[in-house]
């Protein structure tokens, strides 16, 4: 049994935890075994996350004034919760593979950015690309427009000077 400043340390760290993290997904974990715990929290952690088992009021204490305070809405019966603190993507991808293969796992639903996704969204969430791609593709998509620009420009000044040498080939031919 936790004492009450035990309790208070929990939720402390937790809030922590809440404010410093990119998502929060909220699972059941009904028959769980060691073994799978410790084989979902290995791979969580290798993407930057962490997979951890609280109580229900702990969870919705720390959640209060926080953005993932919507996750509260998918508290219920025994939760496992997977705080992201890098890309959620990629533990989602994690998550959703590991749920697929161990049925004893069931996401409940999970919150990014401070907005609250059920369970089924996630097929969405693991079709994106990884965040450096997205990135990546939002740089080309600002980029485009101005090389587009630059190669016009140069096209001007390239045309003008085929047009000058073309005078001057004329203009030898013809003395």
């Amino acid at each position: 049994m936790l004492t009450r400043a035990q309790k208070a340390e929990i939720v402390k760290n937790l809030k922590e935890k809440f404010l410093n993290s990119e998502g929060v997904f909220v699972t059941s974990f009904k028959g769980f075994t060691v073994a799978e715990s410790n084989e979902i929290r290995k791979l969580i952690r290798e993407k930057g996350g962490e997979f951890r088992v609280v109580k229900n009021t702990l969870i919705r204490l720390a959640s209060q004034d926080t953005p993932v305070q919507p996750l509260n809405d998918f508290i219920q019966g025994p939760t496992a919760l997977v705080i992201a603190y890098q890309d959620p993507v990629e533990v989602a991808k994690v998550l959703d593979k590991f749920i697929k293969d161990h049925s004893s796992l069931e996401l409940r639903g999970f919150v990014i950015q401070g907005k609250g996704f059920n369970a089924e969204a996630i097929k969405d969430l693991v079709k994106l690309p990884p965040k450096e791609v997205l990135l990546a593709q939002v740089l080309g998509t600002f980029q485009a427009p101005i090389a587009n620009f630059v190669g016009l420009l140069s096209a001007i000044i390239r045309n003008f000077l085929y047009v000058l040498k073309a005078i001057e080939e004329k203009k030898s031919k013809g003395e």
